[in-house]
């Protein structure tokens, strides 16, 4: 039967359940990827399984979040993340090396190979013909103990690419279509495989751009098949070695299919405050903005920065912009200051940032309040960027660059016009300049047993839980409404993300942005615990798994929402929070804050049903709603988690 590359991965890795749409299935894990953000629970939680050593081909722990060291906090973090990647044998980039995505992908990403990380945007390997699942990091860390990651199998979405790309757009430009056809839920449920005659004129990392935002359509995954442009790419890192081809079979098929014409395309722009409101940037050009940044793990390349480069010699960025450069990449940042384009972007005004997130999730470049930030990073939610009042705009850095010099939102075909200005024929360096002494390699097993994981004043233990009850009988503390995000749950940013391993700290700033009140609310209602009501993809964007235990902590039992974002729907079954789904939408407009909802009889009724009644003792009413868990993920939420499930198998 002839297969797609998605189906191959799947094949060549399953360990249990069948390769049908719906039907969980378990997967050997071959590599992980933690970041700091999310590590230090990582660590936590392989301590509280009882971990000897890693159990993968590769596990690689990286510090590219929290990199502002204005208190003592995340320097604490550094040394806990370094000592407990000593003890449990993963390799090491410290901070600086920069972005998890890029580095891996440089530095560890073979094709064929899976790869589970705790970060939402891992799907970027898939550029490299990985299958590579962005999961909470408990899944991290089991797959780090030897356990299969389990899912519910996607289902295949085939995008054929036809054409090439006209000259002022790029990478950032297709996925910002796909974005801008299906938003920011269209791709949940799926693994997006991309493939076609198009694909010859996308390099390996314009693929990891692609890759990367399919985490904003919502998508399980996103696959590439290991061609000649990974062949040349994983060449120029000295790793030809590591090169298999991975294609898909002439006849085969996909369970969704659509076509891009990539000749088609225009500049794009995602408008504040969506991934998913895209626009031509014709259509918004004029605005005047404030600041640009290039970088992220979405736009990470050498050619994106060189790109801006060749745009910016010469010239000068205008005084009322910021224009920010993160470089993502000790390496990139070495090969663009080989190349001459360093100079030329600090000669045009920029400000060169560490190679790590930064302003992607908050940690500096924070923008004033009201006032227009171009960037080409993944998201652009309220507030992400550390302004409670932002308006971040999504872009390429050719649209990016462009912008910088006029002081408005530009197209950049129009710009080129204006100046005289042919598109840049970019002499990129067919080899990179490797540095792989920047990694602290594994210890050996007997001599990482001998380790004592450093932790400082700020790292807490985690949080011990309780089953769950058989009746619950709690407020609705508080009622949100679509696409509510982890960021809005529980907070990136330089104020709250130090605290990332002190959840009892961090928990204090669940759901600021929305009220800030949630916390104080909730100590007054520990008996009973409480209840959350939301709207469609409850729980988009970071796979960040604080943003379960922070409000579990607090007392939240149940979740009642008309959809759910896939891992931050795991991480709450994880965690033992109960996640319910409306078996009618319009049940949501019944209820309001603070009534006080009642379900009975749950250990009895969760094993057997996926239907159940909800009384709303406030409107003397009843409703239904469905569980989606499978029978293992319904032990977990009964025990009160995966761990205590653990703990009550294996006492």
């Amino acid at each position: 039967m002839a297969e797609n590359v998605a189906r191959k991965l799947i094949g060549a890795h399953l360990v249990a359940g069948e390769m049908t749409p719906g039907h969980e299935i378990a997967l050997r894990i071959d590599q992980t990827l933690t970041q700091d953000a999310t590590g230090t629970l990582v660590m936590q939680e392989l301590e509280a399984l009882g971990l000897d050593h890693a159990r993968t081909e590769v596990s690689v722990q990286y510090v590219d979040h929290n990199l502002l060291q204005t208190d003592e906090k995340n320097a604490e973090d550094h040394e806990y993340l370094r000592t407990a990647a000593q003890r449990f044998g993963l390799w090491f980039s410290k901070p600086g090396n920069g972005v998890s995505h890029p580095t891996h992908m440089q530095r560890f990403g073979v094709p064929g190979k899976t790869l589970a990380g705790s970060d939402s945007h891992t799907p970027a390997a898939g550029s490299l013909g990985m299958l590579a699942i962005g999961v909470g990091g408990l899944e991290v860390a089991l797959a780090i103990a030897g356990q299969p990651l389990r899912l519910v199998m996607p289902e295949i979405w085939g995008i054929r690419l036809e054409g090439e790309l006209p000259q002022w757009c790029s990478a950032k430009d297709v996925i910002l279509e796909m974005l801008r056809r299906y938003d920011v839920s269209g791709g949940v449920h799926r693994i997006i495989e991309y493939h076609g005659p198009g694909l010859a004129g996308l390099s390996a990392m314009d693929r990891h751009v692609i890759a990367n935002m399919g985490a904003e359509l919502g998508a399980t995954t996103t696959v590439f098949p290991s061609d000649a442009a990974v062949r040349e790419f994983l060449r120029a890192e000295g790793r030809e070695s590591d090169w298999v081809e991975l294609t898909a079979d002439p006849d085969a098929s996909y369970d969704i299919e659509d076509t891009i014409d990539l000749s088609t395309l225009e500049p794009l722009i995602a408008k504040p405050s969506s991934p998913g409101d895209v626009v031509p940037v014709r259509e918004v050009a004029g605005t005047d903005i404030a600041q640009v940044v290039i970088g992220s793990s979405a736009n990470p390349g050498l050619r994106d920065f060189a790109m801006a480069a060749a745009m910016v010699s010469g010239r000068q960025t205008v005084p009322q912009v910021s224009f920010d450069i993160n470089p993502t990449s000790r390496e990139i940042l070495t090969d663009l200051t080989l190349m001459g384009a360093t100079a030329e972007l600090v000669a045009a005004g920029a400000r060169i940032h560490q190679a790590g997130c930064m302003g992607c999730i908050g940690m500096g470049q924070a923008p004033a309040t009201r006032r227009n930030s171009l960037r080409t990073m993944p998201r652009n939610f309220p507030g992400r960027s550390g302004t409670k009042e932002d308006a971040v705009w999504l872009c390429s850095p050719e649209t990016a660059a462009a912008s910088a010099l006029t002081g408005v939102i530009t197209d950049p075909r129009e710009w080129a016009r204006d100046v005289h200005l042919d598109y840049p024929k970019l002499a990129l360096p067919q080899q990179h300049s490797v540095n792989t002494a920047m990694f602290a390699a594994p210890l050996p097993p007997e001599e990482a047993m001998r380790v004592r994981p450093v932790k400082g004043p700020n790292i807490s233990s985690l949080p011990t839980s309780t089953p769950l009850p058989d009746r619950i009988q709690a407020p609705v503390l508080l009622k949100v409404g679509d696409n509510v995000s982890t960021d809005d749950i529980s907070p990136a940013g330089a104020r709250a993300l130090p605290f990332r391993s002190n959840i009892p700290e961090l928990a204090k700033f669940s759901f600021a942005r929305i009220d800030e009140s949630y916390w104080q609310r909730a100590q007054r209602v520990t008996d009973s615990g409480h209840v959350i009501v939301g709207g469609e993809n409850y729980g988009q964007g970071s796979s960040r798994e604080h943003a379960a235990i922070a409000p579990a902590y607090l007392g939240l039992r149940i979740v009642v929402a008309k959809s759910f974002a896939r891992i931050h729907w795991q991480n709450l079954a994880n965690f033992g929070v109960l996640a319910l789904e409306f078996e009618d939408p319009a049940d949501y407009d019944a209820i309001d804050q603070e009534d006080v909802l009642s379900v009975e009889d749950l250990r009895e009724t969760l094993p057997r049903k996926t239907a159940l009644p909800v009384r709303n003792l406030t409107k003397d009413s009843t409703f239904t709603v469905r569980h989606r868990l499978s029978p293992r993920q319904v032990q977990d939420v009964l025990a009160g988690g995966l761990i205590p499930r653990l703990a009550e198998r294996h006492p």
